[in-house]
């Protein structure tokens, strides 16, 4: 939020507190009361406000919680089809010797001499669990 919209979202809480002194007046409250009840809605709305901004910043429902996870998301794809791709362009032993020293592979895995390795389709990538990856906060 930049600083001329929090200006404005200031002035719009105090031109809500006038409309409510006005809708109340209109509806027959005098002087104090009008008053009272203008600022006891004002004030009912701003603690709602902020009840509802509390809840979503420890449910983690925030929009740069959500921009983060979709852009996390979105990297490991492309990172994962630019590894595969890497991947799939080595040779069949660069392939085996790679797997074997990453321990995805035994280190007795199959003999690059009998038809070469069959490859599962993907490249392992992080281990991602609920939108972030494991071991970040």
């Amino acid at each position: 939020m930049t600083k001329g919209q929090s200006l404005l979202l200031g002035l719009a809480v105090l031109g809500l507190g006038a409309i409510g002194y006005a809708l109340f007046q209109a509806n027959g409250f005098e002087g104090f009361s009008a008053g009272i009840g203008a600022s006891t809605l004002l004030m009912v709305v701003v603690v709602g406000w902020t009840a509802s901004y509390l809840f979503r910043a420890v449910s983690g429902n925030m929009t740069y919680m959500q921009q983060r996870r979709s852009y996390r998301a979105a990297y490991d794809a492309a990172t994962t089809a630019e590894l595969q791709r890497k991947f799939e362009a080595l040779s069949p032993e660069e392939q085996l010797r790679l797997l074997r020293e990453t321990g995805q592979l035994a280190a007795e895995g199959p003999d690059p001499d009998d038809g070469g390795i069959e490859p599962s389709g993907t490249v392992p990538g992080p281990a991602v669990e609920g939108g972030a990856v494991q071991g970040e906060a």
